[in-house]
């Protein structure tokens, strides 16, 4: 936000003056009110286990980030090369598996990804497109550029949080929108219906969508119950569904009714107990089943994960270079992989200055960050890679971009980072904005919501004006 002491950049220069005319007290009480309308609203997350209860409001900073026209464009177009990447990737190594016959990546990375479903090889999933949703993480470094830090293809959540973050900021600091061009984000859930139609338009004029949630206690559950009502389609639990020769039918007060799309929120081995987990108590018996027959259609699809794999992460660029023919417009984080023996050495001999992570992990939970770390907790992580190196992999430490919060009454810098959504169907749209996540803790690099984390609305602005030079 500043370019030095007081000195706003240009992008945000009207957000400071604005700011600095309401003043600190009246600015607090204007963040209350926008903490109430997220309480009153149910704007809420899960946290397992935590003293304070289940329910937590998400906590929301009133200051928007502002990302320039110029900056946008760039992320727009890298986005949509790397979903494009990785849907060709997914559906080569489900399907022909050129890239690994070629051994254009190491194919051991791949196979051995507890994420890859062996189950779900030569299956032609609907319109050949495996990632329907996607929410990619981005961080910026200290020379100001976004790198990608993470792909999440499975179910991806926090979109709700920019839809609701944009409604909260428009009511309680309206005239901030003043001579800022921001685009609208409120089309997602028109453009992501749109989208899941489509893909059963070949079996019906008016498919039946529904949105699959685990239910009322699942962490992301307020973020289910807010797109369905947005999308004007059924909120479902598995027994709300049941599957009959490969088609999935609704129960509803007037009998069984045909459903053609789930737009499901539960992970791929709970989503079918005859599938997954046998104790699975959310999924619907048969639905894999019914899903490979071609009798429903499901977003996103099964075996999504190993595109999320962090391994497979560091291969990304070289993906797109065999995909597209093309040099990634993001790059990413540098990455060494543990299974690597050359890589792994490296690691073990800068364990302090590494942040290792778990190739499944996520929510912040199970990473090393070196500078914080202890002897102890360095030494626990070594035993751990050299036990199972394919589960680890390593990044240096990005110094996350920062920006004020509001702090009582004063403003206190933050680290941010910032997770576009991304929607493909009949073209590949990315939503102008995204989730930007808040370390509220002072000095934490950490943004998840699990461990303290909060959100603050994103804007893109969608014509050049004097400030399309910065971003932030």
């Amino acid at each position: 936000m500043f370019a030095g002491p007081a000195q706003p950049r240009a992008a945000y220069r009207r957000i400071y003056e604005r700011l600095s005319q309401l003043g600190a007290p009246e600015l607090a009480r204007r963040h209350q009110v926008a903490m109430g309308m997220l309480r009153n609203h149910g704007i809420t997350f899960a946290v397992y286990p935590d003293e304070q209860g289940i329910e937590k409001v998400f906590p929301f900073d009133v200051i928007p980030r502002v990302i320039s026209a110029r900056a946008w464009r760039r992320l727009e177009a890298g986005l949509r090369q790397r979903v494009q990447t990785l849907n060709h990737f997914l559906e080569d190594i489900y399907g022909r598996k050129r890239i690994l016959r070629q051994r254009a990546i190491p194919p051991e990375v791949v196979l051995s990804s507890p994420q890859y479903m062996r189950e779900m090889d030569g299956f032609p999933v609907p319109q050949g497109i495996h990632c329907h949703i996607a929410g990619i993480d981005l961080v910026r470094d200290q020379r100001g550029d976004f790198l990608v830090l993470e792909d999440n293809l499975r179910t991806p959540s926090g979109v709700s949080y920019v839809l609701a973050n944009r409604q909260v900021m428009k009511r309680v600091l309206p005239d901030l929108f003043a001579g800022y061009p921001v685009r609208p984000v409120e089309g997602y859930t028109h453009l992501l219906l749109r989208n899941l139609r489509w893909l059963a338009a070949r079996e019906a004029a008016e498919p039946t969508v529904v949105l699959l949630t685990p239910g009322i206690h699942n962490s992301a559950y307020y973020e289910h119950l807010y797109l369905a009502r947005q999308m004007g389609i059924e909120l479902v639990e598995g027994t709300d569904l049941l599957v009959d020769r490969d088609q999935v039918f609704m129960r509803t007060t007037r009998g069984l009714r045909r459903v053609h799309v789930i737009y499901r929120r539960v992970d791929d081995e709970w989503l079918d107990p005859v599938f997954g987990r046998p104790d699975s108590i959310v999924g619907v018996p048969g639905l894999v089943a019914a899903y490979r027959a071609g009798g429903v259609v499901l977003a996103n699809g099964i075996g999504n994960g190993v595109a999320d794999d962090k391994a497979v992460y560091s291969l990304i660029p070289t993906l797109i270079k065999y995909y597209l023919g093309e040099d990634p417009i993001l790059p990413n984080v540098p990455t060494y992989l543990c299974a690597l023996d050359d890589q792994r050495r490296h690691v073990l001999a800068h364990l302090e200055q590494m942040v290792v992570k778990t190739v499944d992990g996520s929510g912040g939970y199970g990473m090393l960050i070196g500078p914080e770390s202890s002897r102890r907790q360095q030494e626990a992580f070594r035993r751990q890679i050299e036990a199972h190196p394919r589960a680890f992999i390593a990044q240096p430490v990005v110094s996350l971009s920062v920006q004020p919060v509001l702090d009582g009454s004063r403003l206190r810098p933050c680290h941010q980072d910032l997770r576009p959504f991304v929607l493909s169907g009949p073209d590949v749209d990315v939503i102008p904005g995204g989730l930007t996540r808040v370390a509220l803790k002072a000095g934490s690099l950490v943004v998840n919501s699990s461990q303290g984390g909060g959100s603050r609305d994103t804007w893109v602005l969608g014509a050049l004006g004097s400030g399309d030079s910065e971003v932030a």
